[in-house]
């Protein structure tokens, strides 16, 4: 099958101004590099889509001195005047849709419907911005002392350092960018060097956005490069801000060194995730959240679920109906709409979902649907995996891990809700989490104080699909950070405390006397 003719994957590309040629020496950077060639290669076939440059310490000085600079004008312009800019970048994606839709799915993995749905992420969060930033509110505070007023106001922080993870190549940059430029921060990008042509289509639309606003290109910044690119930004004074999104020792890595220079962090890091599942649940919601999951980006996204906790007296049934849905899952080409898995990033990850099949064997799990690679014709990249599921015990050293690959692990628990919560609750991650129940006292209990512990709790939906509105991130060694939603966009800014004095005297706080 020749995909790129039959999907028209290079006219997409051309249309998302990326060079795209087979034979390695396409450059898609949005500004010229002379560092190495980082090549992109699509896991769904083993094609190589092109290729950019890696960028050098000298251009990331250019780089930097660029988005200082247009930080001192970009945050005199009025916020809901950056809110235009936005909903004007919103609109560019619409435009560009199908096309940023069809990379994303071809460069990473993902079905196209995904894709597609990751692209409306970043449309629905430009919407979100835009109405914020006619919001952005400080409290005013009564004084104690008389003729004073007292009020908060928040500034923004100047440059906003993101680095992103391949399994959402831009709806996560797009978390970070439209809040941050609404608050009046510029933005300085280092996407996966795994996905890097995503990243160059995202700064080409905002580029053009920017262009017809005759608005600096500094806004949006962008660099490429393995961790030693990030580890500049991580480590540089003039980035107060970095959001970082991979794993757990990443983070760890990208948050001491912002904070050994008292910098900030935003941390997404993973996510072991579960689905608790009780004798009142309904099992055809059971079955449609937990496959999905599971299985939906080949259990990629830090919100996929790893772990199914069924109460004993239901457990061969939800079992059962699990292993039914399996059987009806089709693995392939994710821009083939009827397929339901696409492939994994590439070899490496094969290789970890191997090992760790292989480790909760030697552990003691009992493999219920095996897993493996597929080989043969529409496989050959040699990224295709089986969806294998095992029953194990939360105790299981594989199982305290998360593993980004589509394994789900079957655990059984016995007597009330409060036994599968601390269940749940037994891993170093506290990412997303959810129940399914129709009990409305093992709902309520589930999301108290003493219930799941982490920053994402569901009823009757799956750990995975957060949408927008809401504040993401997650607790323990899932980072703690905040990005989207809510008030997420205080993270973006610094708050300043102000006392205005309008009365002929100076009174001290707290009644001290100072007299001269």
């Amino acid at each position: 099958m020749n995909i790129e003719k039959e999907f028209g994957i290079l006219d997409a590309l051309h249309r998302l101004g990326i060079k795209a040629e087979n034979n390695g020496s396409s450059t898609g950077s949005f500004s010229e590099g002379h560092g190495e060639l980082i090549k992109s290669y699509s896991p769904v076939d083993g094609e190589l889509i092109g290729a950019v440059t890696s960028t050098t310490q000298e251009e990331y000085e250019r780089v930097i001195a660029r988005a200082q600079d247009t930080f001192g004008q970009w945050r005199e312009v009025p916020a809901p005047k950056r809110g235009e800019i936005v909903r004007q970048f919103g609109n560019k994606l619409r435009e560009y849709k199908e096309d940023l839709g069809k990379l994303v799915s071809y460069e990473m993995g993902k079905s196209y419907q995904e894709g597609l749905g990751e692209v409306q992420e970043m449309i629905d969060i430009c919407d979100f911005a835009v109405g914020l930033s006619r919001q952005l509110h400080g409290l005013t505070i009564k004084s104690e002392r008389p003729s004073h007023h007292m009020q908060e106001q928040w500034h923004p922080l100047g440059i906003v350092g993101i680095i992103s993870a391949f399994n959402f190549p831009v709806a996560v940059w797009s978390w970070n960018t439209a809040l941050a430029w609404v608050c009046g921060d510029v933005c300085l990008w280092k996407p996966s060097e795994k996905t890097p042509l995503c990243g160059v289509a995202c700064q080409n639309i905002i580029a053009e956005v920017l262009r017809e606003n005759q608005m600096p290109e500094g806004i949006s910044c962008m660099i490429n490069g393995d961790y030693k690119v990030g580890e500049w930004m991580t480590s540089d004074n003039r980035v107060p801000l970095v959001s970082a999104t991979g794993s757990i020792r990443m983070g760890k890595i990208v948050g001491q060194a912002v904070a050994a220079r008292l910098g900030k962090s935003i941390l997404e890091l993973g996510g072991n995730n579960a689905i608790i599942v009780t004798p009142d649940a309904d099992l055809k919601m059971t079955v449609i959240g937990a496959v999905f999951g599971a299985v939906g980006t080949a259990g990629q996204r830090c919100t996929s679920t790893r772990r199914l906790i069924i109460h004993d007296s239901i457990y061969d049934k939800v079992k059962n109906s699990i292993v039914d849905a399996y059987g009806q899952m089709r693995i392939g080409n994710p821009l083939d709409e009827n397929n339901h898995v696409g492939p994994l990033i590439d070899t490496d990850a094969v290789d970890n979902y191997s090992k760790a099949i292989e480790e909760a064997k030697a552990q003691g799990g009992k493999v219920v649907i095996e897993g493996g690679v597929l080989e043969g014709d529409g496989y050959e990249s040699g990224c295709y995996v089986k969806p294998c599921i095992i029953e194990a015990e939360n105790e299981f050293q594989i199982v305290q891990e998360e593993t980004f690959a589509p394994i789900l692990y079957l655990i059984k628990y016995s007597g009330d809700v409060s036994n599968a919560i601390a269940i749940q609750n037994g891993v170093v991650q506290g990412l997303s989490s959810a129940i399914m129940t129709n009990n409305m006292r093992e709902a309520h209990q589930f999301l108290a104080a003493s219930g799941s512990d982490c920053g994402i709790a569901n009823v009757n939906i799956g750990t995975s699909g957060a949408e927008i509105g809401g504040a993401f991130g997650g607790e323990k060694e899932t980072g703690g950070g905040r990005e989207s939603g809510s008030d997420a966009w205080k993270a973006y800014m610094r708050r300043q405390t102000n006392t205005l004095n309008y009365s002929t005297e100076l009174p001290l706080a707290q009644g001290i006397k100072f007299d001269l």
